[in-house]
């Protein structure tokens, strides 16, 4: 499954790399492409693995905003 989020306050390139490595520890997630410029991050994962809400929570655990 394919599916596009936005966070409101990435700002630094170590936002960008605490964010992925959050994304990354969800069981199941295949790729993540975060534009820092946007606050965009296309997510590809299997959904019997995991959900866009816990990938919504390991982000939001880390003191950001996903809108």
């Amino acid at each position: 499954m394919k599916s596009l989020i936005t966070v409101s306050n990435i700002k630094k390139i170590e936002d960008v790399n605490k964010i992925k490595k959050a994304i990354s520890s969800n069981e199941g997630v295949i790729a993540c492409e975060i534009h820092k410029e946007t606050g965009e991050i296309n997510i590809v994962f299997n959904e019997q693995f995991t959900k866009i809400d816990y990938i919504k929570y390991s982000i939001e655990d880390l003191g950001y905003i996903v809108l």
